[in-house]
């Protein structure tokens, strides 16, 4: 099953607590940019937003914040989460590894929260060229995915395939640099530890910056 149906799947069948990834609460680690004034409020962009959890609270922190997701199926929570909370945000259906010319410079933030380990590594370059390009020239971009060390998600090796039926790639921090060194600037690259709803998990957080 390809990653658009996969994930159609999930968000109109499932609930959101049965859902893994869907946490109400921000990560620290995204919070922890905000509040420290590391990035101010501007125009940013939730890659991969699920069911808009966080693109609604980054609109709350005063944020213009599109959210953007494969699932038309989680689009449609996101628009209504944000709407019951009285969020202004915009939510498209796109698939970031087509991704157009539209969105071309229009962020000066964006962040992919537990989304690039749905990027198979044949497919990770050209998803970063469209980040990258999604980008203002200087702007910050924020990405974790699970890494390679991780114990919490069943199975050996580097490719898992979770019960919901996801195929995931888990990543070296070397891969990670190697992704992201071509077009940004790393700041920051580290194996965490963040929280999970059924178990915590090691991910692999980079920060970088985009490089003219």
């Amino acid at each position: 099953m390809d990653i658009r149906s996969a994930m159609d799947r999930i968000y109109s069948e499932l609930p959101p607590e049965d859902i893994p990834w869907n946490m109400a609460t921000p990560p620290p680690a995204l919070v922890e940019l905000v509040e420290s004034g590391r990035v101010s409020p501007c125009r940013a962009a939730d890659l991969g937003c699920g069911a808009g959890n966080h693109a609604v609270w980054l609109a709350l922190q005063g944020f213009e914040v599109t959210g953007l997701d494969v699932s038309a199926a989680a689009v449609a929570r996101a628009q209504a989460l944000a709407q019951a909370k009285g969020a202004a945000c915009r939510f498209a259906v796109v698939d970031l590894l087509q991704a157009g010319t539209s969105l071309d410079a229009c962020f000066d933030f964006a962040y992919d929260w537990l989304v690039l380990h749905h990027v198979l590594p044949a497919d990770r370059p050209r998803y970063a060229a469209n980040v990258h390009r999604m980008l203002r020239p200087g702007a910050l971009y924020l990405s974790v995915c699970f890494s390679e060390d991780d114990r919490g998600i069943a199975g050996d090796g580097k490719y898992r395939q979770p019960q919901l039926g996801t195929q995931l790639y888990l990543s070296s921090e070397q891969e990670i640099r190697v992704m992201s060194e071509p077009l940004f600037d790393v700041l920051e690259l580290a194996t965490v530890g963040v929280e999970g709803t059924r178990s915590p998990h090691r991910a692999v957080r980079a920060l970088m910056r985009k490089r003219a």
